[in-house]
């Protein structure tokens, strides 16, 4: 247990579907079971894992999280994995009964806790930052309005001009 802290798993903490999930491995991994021990436990005691405390993600989703997190592309997982909510992962510490899983929910969610204080206390931030966007999104529209100005400059035929120099049919008509 000595070797996890609450930043290592703050690191398996994703965001999907709106809300912080961990994986189904990571899990296992922390609460020292084997994934499909932890995915056996949540099939048999389903009723205590509602769709807010636990989901399977879905391919499109496994597929984005494959580049995110580099997983290969050939093998490992038979099963889409499960996805975890701060309640969920709570929950599957009771359900797997172990001393280490239950030290380990602790600090599981102590690191959720910890990535929700720090986006309430970035309120101020998120607010200017949406300035930021909305300002933005005036800009956008300046420059596209320059660009198709300049769009229109380019269709115009060049004026034709006068050619410089000795023309031997000018000095004719003189």
């Amino acid at each position: 247990m000595a070797k996890y802290s609450i930043s290592i798993i703050q690191s398996k903490i994703l965001q999907m579907r709106g809300q912080k999930v961990i994986l189904d491995a990571d899990l296992a991994l922390l609460y020292g079971v084997e994934t499909k021990a932890l995915n056996r436990a949540v099939t048999r005691n389903a009723k205590r894992f509602p769709a807010d405390f636990v989901f399977r993600i879905s391919s499109d989703e496994y597929e984005g999280l494959k580049c995110q997190i580099g997983t290969s592309s050939w093998g490992g997982r038979r099963y889409l994995p499960y996805a975890f909510s701060e309640h969920g992962a709570i929950m599957a510490a009771t359900v797997l009964n172990s001393k280490r899983a239950v030290e380990m929910s602790v600090f599981v969610v102590r690191a959720f806790v910890y990535l929700r204080n720090l986006l309430a206390g970035n309120g101020e931030l998120a607010s200017k930052v949406a300035e930021h966007d909305r300002k933005l999104a005036t800009h956008d529209k300046y420059i596209l309005a320059i660009v198709n100005a300049i769009k229109k400059q380019e269709e115009k035929p060049a004026p034709r001009k006068a050619r410089i120099g000795f023309n031997p049919e000018r000095n004719k008509q003189q």
